[in-house]
């Protein structure tokens, strides 16, 4: 394969070294290795990279500037439509989405646009003012429940037009997801927590530890002069499989698990406030994302062995390549085509995990081949811990709190997908609390899409507003 087809590697941590940290995995690009891969790029003159990006980067233009070494050119192109770069060149599939597109693939590897975003975003991040931006205040408040990726995308660019912005998070750090649900060896905090000063530089305010439905409601904040709420909230409620030995002790879901050691600090217990059971043999159930950080954090925790077990083949794994391969490096066992039926417990703790080998049938209505138990292949895997990774739905507080919001049987919010408006009046929504759990820049996506929604209606003066939810 010729050298404009194949991208430039990019330097990760030893394996054997990282399963023992919480260090991140990748190392980046260093400028010349940056200068380097952007040169791949032929710069198409109908660039279909830039379709596959939900928030619209003007990808060819970003990587021109990169390749010609003008890393501050590059930045400023990008916070155009993405005011979290460092976050989503690390967690955005661009597999899945801006790469996939790219001409470069179809004979060879495609350009390695989420790892340049990430080298120009952490490049600039330290290189930008410290100053506030100064920008002209219409006297419009806005209210954004949940400060995620949704949240967060809704509120920059509503702060950027001259509202004045609210953000109420109900932990007591401001980032959702991004804070409690990934690891810092895949996405480190600090870079988190710089990307929401920037926010606050636009003049975002952030009130944490409030409950929206419990300390105050959506329609109180209406009431309150609020022109507009945007929902952000997440999809925050785990769910279980509903087996027996699910009230064991020892059974986590990777929600709890993740926000144990990623918020909390667990890991650093007794230094931290909170503890967790690191466990020898540890089952992590389910096959996505959620799955693999939950059991590459596991390792870290000092586990012995880490199964993944889920009841498709590999091939139907919803997880990133790249996250099922750093677990293969790690030492993650993957058990496939195995489902658990019932949680073996002992004096109340886990003590083992009983589980079925599957095939796979007729495709199901998600297009996937349906699993299907194999008879007589019960079997049971010695294990102390066990993760429930298979899914999260929106947390029903909101929802129950407010009145006039429709929503779907399964819990999530009921939008008109061209702008996020809800069937109440001034209520947009998007992210999670409207898909069920999905990917950071989806979110943003939707985030984005509201917030051009708001401002459009309240910038033209309409008094009456006929929802199409």
């Amino acid at each position: 394969m010729s050298k404009k087809l194949t991208r430039i590697p990019v330097k990760e941590q030893d394996p054997q070294v990282r399963k023992h940290n919480f260090e991140e995995v990748s190392l980046g690009y260093t400028l010349e290795e940056a200068i380097q891969e952007a040169q791949r790029c032929i710069q198409c003159k109908k660039p279909r990279c830039v379709a596959g990006c939900p928030v619209n980067v003007y990808i060819p233009k970003f990587i021109a500037h990169v390749a010609e070494g003008n890393i501050e050119k590059a930045a400023e192109v990008i916070k155009e439509t993405n005011n979290l770069p460092a976050i989503c060149g690390r967690v955005c599939p661009q597999e899945e989405q801006c790469e996939a597109r790219c001409i470069l693939g179809i004979k060879g590897e495609p350009v390695a646009i989420g790892r340049l975003e990430r080298f120009v975003a952490d490049y600039t991040m330290d290189k930008q003012s410290s100053e506030s931006m100064d920008i002209e205040k219409n006297g419009m408040k806005i209210a954004i429940v949940g400060s995620g990726p949704a949240g967060l995308a809704a509120a920059a660019d509503l702060a950027k037009l001259g509202y004045e912005v609210h953000i109420f998070e109900a932990f007591h750090e401001p980032g959702g997801v991004l804070i409690y649900g990934i690891p810092e060896f895949r996405l480190p905090k600090k870079l988190v927590k710089q990307e929401i000063e920037g926010l606050k530089k636009l003049g975002v305010k952030i009130y944490t530890n409030i409950i929206i439905g419990k300390t105050i409601t959506i329609d109180e904040l209406l009431e309150k002069g609020y022109e507009a709420v945007f929902i952000g909230s997440g999809a925050g409620l785990p769910k279980f499989m509903n087996i027996p030995g699910e009230n064991l002790n020892g059974v986590y879901s990777a929600n709890e698990y993740l926000t144990r050691i990623n918020l909390m600090k667990a890991y650093d217990f007794p230094n931290s406030h909170t503890p967790i059971k690191k466990g020898k043999r540890v089952a992590v159930i389910g096959g996505g994302n959620v799955a693999m950080d939950a059991a590459r954090s596991a390792l870290r925790l000092g586990a012995e062995e880490v199964h993944i077990v889920y009841r498709r083949s590999e091939k139907e794994m919803p997880a990133r390549l790249e996250e099922i391969h750093h677990a293969k490096e790690e030492g993650i066992i993957f058990d496939v085509l195995t489902n658990p039926v019932e949680i073996i417990g002992e004096d109340g703790w886990v003590r083992g995990l009983k589980c079925v080998r599957m095939e796979l049938g007729e495709p199901d209505s998600s297009g996937r081949r349906r699993p299907i138990a194999i008879p007589d292949t019960e079997f049971i895997m010695e294990v102390d811990i066990v993760i429930m990774a298979i899914g999260t739905s929106p947390n029903p507080l909101i929802i129950s709190s407010t009145n006039g919001l429709k929503t779907h049987s399964w819990g999530g919010i009921i939008v008109d997908q061209e702008t996020g408006a809800t069937s109440k009046d001034r209520v947009y929504a998007g992210g999670d609390a409207v898909t069920g759990a999905a990917t950071v820049i989806l979110a943003m996506g939707a985030g984005k899409k509201a917030a051009k929604a708001i401002h459009e209606r309240l910038s033209s003066g309409a008094k009456k507003y006929a929802s199409k939810v």
